[in-house]
């Protein structure tokens, strides 16, 4: 439960929460209005998180002396830090692969959320669960049927509509907190 002054900070601090809010919704236009370029920024930011992350788990596998799991843990900072430099160097072709991550990603959450939803068959709403579940089907094989140039624009467009549904929420919560 929030105390009173956690309340009211939160109240002074919907103006940043607003300007977060428009700031990620203008990203949003700009991304579908260009999605290769989004597509490729979505490529670079992935680049450099696993590189980062990579680095991270190396320093952190050293960091331990003694450690069992010392190989393993190098293995996995040295495998991801490759997967970061080789986005960075060939984004054309991390774009591909990662494009082709989502089509799969979204066929089997499709396929998952498809036996959820027959699995809570007799309570109310499980045609919802199964709806999504068509739909994240749907999405993959368009991804796949269009496959390789829809890696020209998937990744800008689903970042296109990340950065504009963020945005709405922010501006959301910013405006319930003016109002509070």
């Amino acid at each position: 439960m929030a105390t009173a002054e956690q309340v009211q900070r939160l109240k002074t601090s919907w103006i940043w929460l607003a300007i977060l809010g428009v700031i990620s919704l203008i990203g949003g236009i700009l991304a579908l209005a260009n999605p290769f370029a989004a597509t490729l920024a979505a490529v670079f930011l992935a680049g450099w998180t696993f590189l980062l992350f990579g680095v991270l788990q190396i320093v952190q596998a050293f960091s331990v002396k003694g450690w069992p799991g010392f190989l393993w843990s190098l293995l996995l900072g040295v495998i991801t830090a490759v997967v970061g430099v080789s986005l960075l160097t060939n984004p054309t072709a991390g774009a591909i692969s990662l494009t082709m991550l989502v089509a799969i990603l979204f066929l089997v959450l499709g396929v998952v959320k498809l036996m959820y939803a027959f699995s809570l068959r007799p309570v109310s709403g499980w045609g919802f669960v199964a709806l999504s579940g068509v739909i994240s089907i749907l999405l993959g094989i368009m991804i796949l049927s269009d496959f390789p140039w829809s890696a020209t624009a998937v990744l800008g467009i689903l970042l296109a509509v990340e950065l504009l549904s963020n945005g709405v929420f922010l501006l959301v919560v910013a405006l319930g907190l003016r109002k509070a």
